[in-house]
Parts: C-alpha cells; structure tokens; sequence
C-alpha cells in the first residue's frame, strides 16, 4: 500500500495529480468533439501552432500563456477562414498553416540562447512543477469549458452528425464550428505548459477514443473520458516516480495504453456475442409433451 501512496505524500507531487486531473477534464469536454468529428489532426495541428506566440513570449520575457493565447487566436481564425475557402480542402489549409506556424515558431525560438530548454519544455512540459497559481488557472479554464460545453451541446451534436440539418435546424454551424475551434483551443493553451504541446494530444483524444465503445451518449462519453484520463494521470504519476521516467510522457502513454486496452476489451466482447450459441432448430414433426404429462 506504501508504493501506492508514497509518492502522493510529496506537496509538488500532489499538485501534479491535481494539475493532472484537471487537464483530464478540460481535454474530455473539447477531446469528445474531436473525436466524434474526426478532428485529430486538426488538434495537433493547433497545438503545435502556439509555438510561434510562445516562442515570442519567452525570448522578449513575457507570459508564455498570453504568447499561447495569441498563437491559439491565430489558429482559430486561419482555420475558420479556411473552411470558407471552396477550392481547398480543410486537410490541406490546416496542414499548410500547421507547418507555417511551426516553422516560424522555430525560427523564432533559434534566436534564443536557451533554444533547447525552452523548445524542450514547449514540447513536453513539466507537470511536476506546477504551482498553487496554475491550479487556479486550470481551475478557471475547466468552468469556461464547462460553460461552452453546456451551453453550445445542441449546436456541437448537430454540428458533429449532421451539418445541413444543423443548418436548417436555425443552429448556425459555421458559428458552432468557430466555438468549438475556441473550445479545442482552450484545452490545448491551459494544458500546454503541464503536458507539453507533443503530449496533450494523448489526453484529448485518447480517453474520448477509449470511452466511445462503452458510452450511450455524448455526455456519457465525456464523464468516461474524465474518469479515464484521471486514472491515466494517477497511474503515469505513479509508474514515473518509481520507475524515473518523465511524468508528463508516462501520463500520456498510459492514456494511449488504455486506449487499446478498451478497444481490445470492447473486440473481445463483440466476438462474444457474435458467437453465442443458438437453440437447435426443433422439427416439425416432433412430438411434444405437456407439463401435466410428465
């Protein structure tokens, strides 16, 4: 029981898992529409396009979250312009935009002595040192999720299964589709700087994809996903303190592996199913015995 509870007795490691539950839950509420709407790459696309703002703040000493924030807006607008664009293909205007974004985030940080360290830590955070004052942040950011996520739930399902009903349902999808690009980006800039931009893909998109075989609903799905992004948070946090291994990295890995693991489960069971012997058909011509006659 001790190596269990060992390493949660140590204040920056509690904050971690704190940290690390929260960003379980942000990343459930935007991860489900990403999941549903087949938007992965779009969300790595995003995450690494806030490198540019990042790269800004932190070679001119400033808030790296305001230089995330502004990156993120970028983003948001260029995809949303994009998809207005008749003779490109959503695919092809993200990717251009996520190699730009990059590219020029690079340049930017290359300008920095401490090149390394800051794109190092852009990349894959550093969930072990955050503070009181992150927490709170994270804390404002899961209720404006929550918010969003209520508030826009009709628009986003239609938006998610059918647009030209979304449409004529008066639900504006064109609108819904730039809340919900707002959305993503929320869960990506307040999980950044815990998990890295590499990794938080891991907890937006494979707790969703691990929850959807199990879960009757949308919501259904994100409650799953909360719970499965948090077992992967504890877990990660647990195997890395005793095995030395990067926390952020073993959160997200373990998030992945529970991903398989579900949709294993969720195979073995469908194979089951399908495999459940039926009833020997009876002839016709059998005789048949009543109950008083036995």
């Amino acid at each position: 029981m001790e190596w269990l509870t060992a390493p949660f007795e140590v204040a920056f490691v509690q904050r971690a898992l704190w940290a690390a539950i929260l960003v379980s839950a942000i990343c459930a509420l935007a991860g489900t529409w990403v999941v549903l709407r087949g938007m992965a790459f779009l969300g790595d696309a995003m995450s690494h396009g806030l490198l540019p703002g990042v790269a800004v703040a932190a070679l001119f000493g400033g808030n790296l979250l305001v230089g995330a924030v502004v990156s993120a807006a970028v983003m948001t607008a260029g995809v949303t312009a994009l998809n207005r664009t008749p003779r490109l293909s959503q695919d092809t205007g993200i990717g251009l935009l996520f190699v730009g974004m990059l590219s020029l985030g690079v340049i930017i940080v290359s300008r920095s002595q401490s090149f390394a360290v800051d794109l190092t830590g852009f990349l894959f955070g550093d969930v072990l040192a955050v503070r009181e004052a992150d927490l709170a942040l994270l804390g404002v950011a899961l209720l404006s999720a929550l918010v969003v996520s209520v508030l826009g739930h009709r628009a986003f399902l239609a938006l998610a299964f059918d647009e030209r009903k979304a449409r004529t349902l008066g639900l504006r999808p064109r609108l819904a589709h730039a809340v919900l690009l707002g959305l993503l980006a929320l869960a990506i800039v307040a999980s950044f700087h815990i998990v890295g931009t590499l990794l938080v893909l891991g907890l937006l998109i494979a707790p969703p994809a691990a929850a959807l075989p199990w879960a009757r609903s949308v919501r259904g799905v994100m409650v799953l996903a909360a719970a499965l992004g948090t077992t992967a948070a504890f877990g990660g946090l647990l195997l890395s303190w005793h095995l030395s291994t990067a926390a952020g990295a073993t959160v997200s890995a373990l998030a992945v592996g529970l991903f398989f693991l579900s949709h294993l489960a969720s195979a073995i069971r469908h194979r089951r199913r399908t495999h459940v012997p039926r009833p020997a058909a009876v002839p016709a011509n059998a005789p048949t015995t009543r109950p008083n006659e036995i």
